[in-house]
Formats: structure tokens, C-alpha cells, sequence
């Protein structure tokens, strides 16, 4: 597989509305979710296609690896897992508060074998209806949930940066927001990010800047400064990005491609105009490569 330039851009695989997104670096497989056509789906680097799965599963917005190879997966109902090579397959959380859950979006480890995660309101999206608040939860290695101090209306791509103790959450239809860490993990001192309505998902690099998507803004990457400052953006293919990840050396990256008006389109469930694609770019500076959770499966 050839390496490419910076700013240069390869397609490596197509769908109706990507979204989730998450790098396997032990099986160097790219995991991407279609919100709309639904499944999980893997692809090497080149594009090669390497597996699918809960292909009958709509709206997975958060893909996340585990320490033992298996796939979790959000959407209605909690979050699942999965494991290619055994065909095993359950549900990490499928309650809140003792109640069902109604859906989850993004997740990001917590630097202790749990994760951070968000909840949506999938049940009002898919009925294009205006949705109800959400909110950020930490889920620890032993399964206790922790509902986090944040106001949140539509949460969506979250980061956790541990060395500065700083996280990063996407507030859909909002804001960007940024939150400081305390020692166990709470969520304190929440402030603005970005100023945009349309932030969708983020990662991080090795310097601390965040890379955040727009489903409203075509043709570009914006990247800020740990502080929100901006940096200058990336240019990216034809269309809006959903999410980004970081694979390979930390200098590949990956990036979801929508059509500019998709975002308005599922929120006012009008059909979409266009295809969407994942891309494989190059950057100059390497991205934080995301580790695995470390619960134990069933």
C-alpha cells in the first residue's frame, strides 16, 4: 500500500450515511458504521473488505475497540460488542437508572479500562422529531455507571486528553463544549470549545489539538489548540465530516464523508441527495492512537 502526501486522499469504501468510526490496530482493520443502511464494517487500509456485522442494526453513531479484540457498537438500546473471530456477541450496557436506554452515541476511554460515553435521543431522531437533552455517563472496568455534571442537548464526539486533564464534547445542533478532569474522573468547569452548531466527532493529536468534524462545514477539518484557539484547517474531499481517527504510524488518518446538507436531512427525515465515503488521508503531525477498553465479556 502506497503512502500518501499530505492532503492527499483515498477512498476506501462507500455507504448512505457513515458515522461511527474506530481503528483496529490489532487486526489494522478500520471499523465504520452506516447510520441509515445499517451494520458494523470493517475494512483494511487499501480498502479490502474484511467483515460485517448487526448488518439489520441502524443508527450505531460510536464504534470502540476492547482489549480482547471484540467491537463495541452504539445505537438503540446500549452498547454492544462483538468479536469477528468467535461470531460472540452481547450487550456491555443496555440500561440506565434501571430504565431501557433509548440510545447512545460516542464513546472514548476513561484512561482506567472504562469508557466516557453520551446518550441520545434516537427514538425522537428517527421519528424527526425535535430531541430531549442528553447526557455524558462513565462507565468504570466494573460495570458501575457514573452520570457526569454536564449540560449536554445532543451529545456526540467526546475525547478524554489524561495528560492534561482536559475532555471535549460535541453538543450536535449547539456548540463544542470543554470540561477539566478532576482526579476521579467528574467532569468540572464547563466551557465553550467551539461556537458552531454543527460539531460532530473529534479526535486528538500527539500535541494536544483537537480535530473536530462538521456535518455543515464542507471541505474542511478544523483543529484547535488544547485552549480552543484555532488552528488552520484541514481541507478535506467534497462534503462534510462526521467523524475522524487516527490509525497506522499516528500520522494516517481516516475521516467519514457526507453529503453537506445530510445532517439537516436525517433531522428533518428527508431522503439523502448523495453517497458518503471513508477516506484515508495523511497528516503532518500523528494523532493519538485510541487504546482499548479492558472489560471483561461474557
Amino acid at each position: 500500500m502506497a503512502e500518501l502526501a499530505v492532503g492527499e486522499y483515498v477512498a476506501i469504501a462507500e455507504g448512505v450515511y457513515l458515522e461511527g468510526l474506530s481503528v483496529d490496530h490489532q487486526r489494522d482493520v478500520i471499523w465504520y458504521s452506516d447510520v441509515i443502511a445499517g451494520g458494523i464494517h470493517g475494512v483494511k487500509p487499501d480498502g479490502t473488505k474484511v467483515a460485517s456485522f448487526n448488518e439489520s442494526r441502524m443508527w450505531t453513531g460510536g464504534i470502540m475497540m476492547n482489549d480482547d479484540g471484540a467491537v463495541f457498537s452504539t445505537g438503540q438500546g446500549g452498547i454492544m460488542w462483538n468479536n469477528p473471530d468467535t461470531g460472540k456477541s452481547g450487550w456491555l450496557l443496555d440500561r440506565l437508572e434501571g430504565q431501557p436506554i433509548n440510545g447512545i452515541n460516542e464513546m472514548w476511554p476513561d484512561g482506567t479500562g472504562g469508557i466516557y460515553f453520551g446518550t441520545n435521543d434516537i427514538e425522537n431522531i428517527i421519528a424527526a422529531k425535535d430531541t430531549r437533552p442528553s447526557a455524558l455517563y462513565r462507565l468504570t472496568m466494573d460495570r458501575e455507571v457514573i452520570r457526569m455534571d454536564a449540560e449536554i442537548y445532543f451529545s456526540n464526539g467526546i475525547a478524554y486528553d489524561a495528560g492534561r486533564r482536559k475532555f471535549y464534547c460535541s453538543d450536535t445542533f449547539r456548540k463544542g463544549w470543554m470540561f477539566d478532569v478532576a482526579g476521579d474522573l467528574s467532569l468540572t468547569n464547563q466551557q465553550v470549545l467551539l461556537d458552531r452548531d454543527d460539531c460532530d466527532g473529534l479526535a486528538l493529536d500527539v500535541e494536544g489539538n483537537i480535530w473536530i468534524t462538521g456535518f455543515r462545514s464542507p471541505g474542511i477539518l478544523r483543529r484547535l489548540k488544547p485552549d480552543g484557539s484555532p488552528l488552520p484547517d484541514v481541507p478535506t474531499p467534497v462534503g462534510s465530516t462526521t467523524q475522524v481517527r487516527f490509525g497506522g504510524d499516528g500520522r494516517d488518518y481516516y475521516i467519514d464523508i457526507v453529503p453537506s446538507d445530510g445532517g439537516d436531512s436525517l433531522k428533518e427525515g428527508k431522503p439523502l441527495a448523495s453517497p458518503s465515503y471513508l477516506y484515508r488521508g495523511r497528516s503532518d503531525v500523528a494523532g493519538v492512537l485510541i487504546p482499548p477498553a479492558r472489560f471483561k465479556l461474557d
